[in-house]
């Protein structure tokens, strides 16, 4: 068979997630639900990874947003407004293409969250980083709605999901300290 018909097979699959009792409801509502906080990847950043010269404070060494991941996040944010969503807390790595998502949201107040940094170079802080995100959400006050803007590697930790730049995952903490993962939306 040859490899474009086994991708495009594979991608017309359901994914793992559909086996899931939440995925039978409609992902907006999913989100409305106590308890359910979302993880986004930065919108549209063209390239992978940083420049070798790259400083958190100096946007200029990093990979930034492009026009169409600026379009993208404001369009995002109009969405959720629209959907009816109502974010408590926005958090964000401190890269400039998270923070630069988290803004163009417009959805309130964007504080940056080191646990939220990228470890694509550095895999050494994975699991300090992923444990201080799961006791975040499992601390915060119930009711309270959190979005975190973050990096695919930091996703991929948390949920096993690969996610598409400006895709949203919803997840709930669980008891036992780790995280659920209920629905993808790309808004």
């Amino acid at each position: 068979m040859p490899v474009f018909l086994t991708i495009l097979i594979c991608c017309a699959l359901p994914s793992p997630l559909q086996a899931n009792e939440a995925d039978d409801a409609d992902p907006w509502q999913i989100w409305k639900r106590d308890g359910v906080h979302a993880l986004m990847r930065h919108a549209v950043a063209p390239g992978t990874g940083d420049p070798v010269d790259f400083h958190i404070g100096d946007c200029s060494t990093q990979r930034n947003l492009d026009q169409t991941g600026r379009d993208q996040a404001r369009e995002t944010g109009r969405k959720i407004r629209e959907m009816g969503i109502r974010i408590d807390l926005v958090l964000s790595s401190e890269w400039c293409r998270c923070v630069d998502t988290a803004t163009l949201l417009d959805l309130g107040p964007v504080s940056k969250k080191p646990s939220l940094n990228s470890f694509f170079r550095d895999r050494s802080t994975e699991s300090v980083q992923t444990r201080q995100i799961t006791d975040l959400l499992s601390e915060l006050p119930p009711g309270t709605k959190t979005l975190l803007v973050t990096h695919q590697v930091n996703i991929t930790a948390l949920t096993g999901i690969y996610p598409r730049s400006g895709e949203i995952i919803l997840i709930r903490p669980t008891e036992n300290g780790k995280i659920e993962t209920l629905a993808r939306l790309m808004p």
